[in-house]
């Protein structure tokens, strides 16, 4: 009778709940106040970029008033007027936009096809995995921006045209760091588990592999959203992006550059732009890859 009453004890004991991955992650990444400051920008820029027409109308970012040209910053216009007297501040809200899509989608798609070569080449290996690493490997010969601008200026100067130029210059870096990624996974017991219980090689990538590789893709992902916004406004600065009037941060600081001697805030608050979004960015992704190392765990 005692014996049963022990069981029943036993079982009756709640037992602490684990806590899930991302919670944990959460957890870590909080006690980083200099990540949480970069998410905290970061989060005010991406509500800028939402609500950009409730802000301010886009159309009032094309307005010009040659009576405004070069007008300081004041109350009636914050980040004061450009030299078209146009207001500074809603293009700056309005070329946030932009900037994002242009540096988020480049990495998202980079992202989707370098982990479909890097899977590929990661999980098969052999001559599968020598031609296409050597394609990349051509690639990565020419350095990243020379390789990005070639493209555009074969595309022409747009929005859709600077995208597939930063798409396909992170493609190889992409398949490199995935691949990397995979060839740590593939070799573990469960994976060799998985083979031999005939489970399809389809379902071993999607759901076994990729998802225990994904750790180090978040972090370079994250870090690599503040370069490419950096290349796209290097780009529109250079004439091969987002052409005037639709405001960019890049475009804005080209078409500044001649005024900063007497009129300073044409550069200063698009450039203020650029550099918090790529600094925001960059914090937030070295707290995300503390939080994710598990040498770090306390």
């Amino acid at each position: 009778m005692s014996k049963q009453a022990d069981v029943q004890t036993a079982t009756n004991i709640k037992r602490p709940k684990r806590k899930s991955q991302a919670k944990e992650i959460w957890r870590r990444m909080k006690k980083n106040r200099i990540a949480m400051v970069g998410l905290a920008i970061i989060s005010i820029i991406l509500l800028c970029t939402i609500l950009a027409d409730v802000i301010v109308s886009y159309d009032y970012s094309l307005e010009q008033n040659m009576d405004l040209r070069y007008a300081a910053p004041s109350g009636d216009h914050w980040f004061g007027c450009d030299n078209y007297g146009r207001d500074i501040f809603a293009r700056v809200i309005h070329g946030t936009r932009n900037s994002l899509i242009m540096g988020i989608g480049a990495v998202v798609v980079g992202i989707l096809l370098g982990g479909f070569f890097g899977s590929i080449t990661g999980y098969f290996g052999g001559k599968l995995d020598t031609v296409i690493m050597r394609i990349m490997d051509v690639f990565n010969t020419i350095p990243f921006m020379l390789l990005a601008l070639a493209i555009a200026s074969a595309l022409g100067p747009s929005l859709t045209n600077v995208l597939i130029a930063l798409m396909i210059s992170m493609v190889p870096y992409y398949t490199r760091v995935i691949r990397a990624s995979i060839l740590n996974v593939v070799g573990q017991d469960f994976i060799e588990a998985g083979k031999a219980c005939g489970t399809p090689t389809r379902f071993i990538i999607l759901k076994h592999v990729l998802p225990n590789a994904i750790g180090p893709v978040i972090v370079h992902a994250t870090m690599s959203v503040g370069t490419m916004i950096l290349s796209a406004s290097a780009m529109s600065f250079l004439g091969m992006g987002i052409q005037p009037p639709a405001p960019e941060w890049g475009s804005m600081l080209n078409e500044g550059k001649d005024y900063m001697l007497y009129a300073p805030h044409l550069v200063i608050f698009p450039g203020l732009a650029i550099v918090l979004t790529a600094l925001s960015v960059n914090l937030m992704g070295d707290g995300l890859r503390d939080a994710l190392d598990p040498r770090l765990k306390d």
